[in-house]
């Protein structure tokens, strides 16, 4: 209910107080009462006299005025209006009991002259107290007010108006509009919002504060154009001059509360009123009007009370409820209704019953929305509305017909695919951590809960409550995963499996030893040759580590394990073998440096069956210098050998026939070590063994 004051303002320098208005707040409506209604006020100045240039410049800090109503008039509201010169008291008492300002308002003169008027809903202290005298205290301008007296705007005074329900009363609409504006010389005020049904009884009422009754140069108050008066106490030429029309009082000084009747001066089914004030001399401020109109008008509201919305579904039922509050007409049956979505008509209805004044009935319609309509959507319900933006039935107030609610459609959570989750089978604690399938949702909206089968999940019982250390007693197993919104309480159901990965063996291998040389403890070991040992799978991955912890992870990669210096004798060596599904197993032997012995066998049978099919003399590793000549019987020389040659298999690589197979027989051997000395300069050592060794080569 928006309602626009128009002001206009002509300025005359020629008047007795040389004054130019600077502030105001515009005249509005405030509030509205619709029914068997009606209004009195009551009041009093603080001035003691009328002021003026020659006034005494005194004031009180109370004054008392008296409230009486007949027994069928109830208070159903109370406002107290308060103003004064300066810049404002806002905490004033009202028969003792503190009142503080809820609004509070503002106007001025050149001169540094500003005046206050404030507001506050006194309602339930009038209500309590009734009939008697009301008294303003506390109320202290006395401080303030010596500036004003020279050009006789000094002033203070209190008003309450009470608005009463009579059963007696036709159907009224009393409309309470506030604000503070000013004169002079001109000011015009637009009321809008009314509704006349019948002019009979209509009147209009005023408080305004600094009126004198001494001055009315040009001084006239009209509506519609029309002059009003109240003759003798509010003549036409000064109508603000310090009277109070309920009480017949004319010593409210530079105050007034008056009412006037104005059915003579408006017309069945105007919706306004224009008020013109004009005064060449008089400083007049008006605070509060009040209009009281015959009106029979119901006044349509809508509300919605419930939104029911299916998940995944464009139907919606509406449940809404149809007042007829703060009217003076009933609101008749199919009175039109329509819906919107987005502003697109996509339903109507109408009032199934008759509502009374003050009655309310309540209603469900149901309908799907448009498939091209967004997920998220503004819904307004509109009474009195034929679905073409037009009312079918006059009422009191056409600004309040709808009620809006922004809607989002609830949709199911959307659940990715969700990867199994998978655990070694070697793994110390064979658990699953179900909660790691949360990370792939980013919804804070969404929870969770986990379930071991489709109907547990539908029905959500029975659901698992381990769900970061959860095991199974057999492997593969299927867990459903319910996802639900909160805000919505759509859900949806996804399902992965938990899978047992085999991990790879890791047989316990041989140790490896490696032979002395000159007293050093360390030599190069190929850590490979134990792979098949381990395990003979060959995708398998291997990784040797020189150190275990305590979790049972290894540190200090060894990056060259076919060709690796031992670092301590002995030395444990930690293998991990990765099969091709991320599974790990580890074992570990040992490495170590001995004095080695040479043995020499004395035979050889190179029949291809993997035993002793090479003259092998074991721990030559440990002498690489080595050269060994082995002789036939008649003492040629058919074999030379070194570190670089294949071991003898029973073949001639000397002598005559070369590379050919020889006969069984005994043979003869010369072994020379060669080993370095490292106490001063190289020198071969002629470390010899000799011997015979018998050649089985049937």
């Amino acid at each position: 209910m928006n309602k626009r004051t128009y002001i206009a303002i002509l300025l005359s320098l020629g008047c007795f107080l040389n004054t130019i208005k600077t502030t105001a707040q515009e005249i509005t409506l405030f509030q509205q009462f619709n029914g068997r209604y009606d209004y009195t006020a009551l009041g009093n100045t603080l001035n003691t006299v009328e002021n003026g240039p020659i006034g005494v410049c005194t004031i009180n800090t109370s004054s008392s005025a008296s409230l009486f109503l007949n027994t069928n008039q109830t208070i159903v509201a109370a406002y107290l209006y308060w103003a004064g010169s300066g810049d404002g008291d806002f905490d004033i008492e009202l028969n003792g009991v503190p009142i503080t300002a809820e609004r509070t308002f503002s106007d001025a003169l050149t001169g540094n002259r500003t005046f206050f008027a404030a507001f506050a809903d006194v309602t339930s202290i009038v209500q309590t107290i009734g009939n008697g005298v009301y008294t303003v205290s506390e109320f202290d301008l006395t401080s303030v007010i010596a500036p004003y007296c020279p050009t006789g705007t000094n002033f203070g005074g209190w008003a309450i108006t009470v608005i009463y329900e009579n059963p007696a009363l036709p159907l009224n609409q009393l409309n309470v509009y506030d604000g503070l504006e000013s004169v002079p010389e001109t000011l015009e005020i637009t009321l809008e919002n009314l509704n006349v049904f019948d002019n009979m009884g209509a009147k209009i009422g005023f408080i305004a504060w600094e009126g004198d009754a001494a001055l009315s140069v040009n001084e006239s108050l009209r509506i519609n154009g029309n002059i009003i008066e109240n003759f003798p106490l509010n003549p036409a030429n000064n109508a603000f001059n310090g009277t109070n029309s309920f009480t017949g009082a004319s010593d409210l000084y530079n105050m007034d509360i008056d009412f006037y009747s104005i059915q003579n001066y408006i017309a069945i089914g105007d919706t306004e009123a224009t008020i013109s004030l004009t005064s060449g001399q008089d400083f007049v401020m008006i605070n509060n009007i009040i209009t009281v109109l015959n009106s029979q008008l119901p006044d349509a509201r809508i509300t919605i009370d419930e939104v029911e919305l299916v998940c995944d579904s464009s139907d919606i039922a509406i449940t809404y409820t149809i007042s007829n509050t703060n009217s003076t007409a009933a609101l008749p049956q199919n009175t039109p209704i329509a819906f919107y979505v987005d502003g697109i008509l996509i339903a109507t209805a109408a009032t199934q019953v008759t509502l009374p004044i003050g009655g309310s009935t309540q209603q469900t319609i149901t309908f799907s929305v448009p498939a091209t309509t967004s997920d998220i959507f503004n819904f307004i319900i509109v009474v009195d509305d034929d679905g073409t933006g037009v009312g079918t039935v006059d009422e009191i107030n056409e600004d309040n017909n709808d009620a809006f609610e922004l809607i989002t459609l609830p949709t199911s959570p959307i659940i990715p695919v969700l990867p199994n989750l998978e655990v070694c089978d070697n793994d110390e604690n064979l658990t699953f951590d179900l909660t790691t399938q949360e990370l792939l949702f980013s919804d804070p909206t969404l929870t969770f809960a986990y379930f071991e089968t489709f109907q547990d999940a539908s029905s959500h019982i029975n659901s698992i409550t381990n769900t970061t250390s959860y095991s199974s007693v057999n492997y593969p197993t299927e867990i459903y995963m319910k996802v639900t919104n909160s805000a919505t309480l759509c859900t949806s159901i996804g399902d992965f499996e938990l899978i047992l990965l085999e991990s790879p063996e890791a047989n316990q291998p041989e140790n490896l030893i490696g032979c002395q040389v000159n007293q050093i403890e360390s030599v190069t070991f190929d850590l490979t040759v134990n792979e098949s040992a381990i395990n003979t799978t060959s995708t398998n991955i291997f990784t040797y580590y020189e150190t275990a912890n305590s979790d049972g992870t290894f540190q200090d990669e060894i990056t060259l394990p076919t060709a690796y210096d031992n670092i301590s004798n002995p030395q444990t060596i930690y293998v991990t073998v990765g099969s091709t599904n991320g599974c790990v197993a580890s074992t570990s032997f040992e490495v170590s440096v001995d004095d080695c012995e040479i043995y020499i066998p004395n035979g050889l049978s190179p029949n291809g069956d993997g035993k002793n099919d090479v003259f092998n003399i074991l721990n030559l590793e440990a002498h690489p210098n080595h050269k060994i000549h082995i002789y036939n019987r008649y003492g040629t020389l058919i074999f030379e050998g070194t570190k670089n040659t294949a071991l003898w298999n029973g073949y001639a690589n000397r002598g005559t026939p070369k590379n050919e197979r020889l006969p069984t027989g005994t043979y003869f051997y010369v072994l020379y070590l060669n080993d370095e000395s490292t106490s001063t300069s190289p020198l071969l050592l002629e470390q010899t063994y000799t011997g015979w060794v018998y050649l089985q080569n049937n």
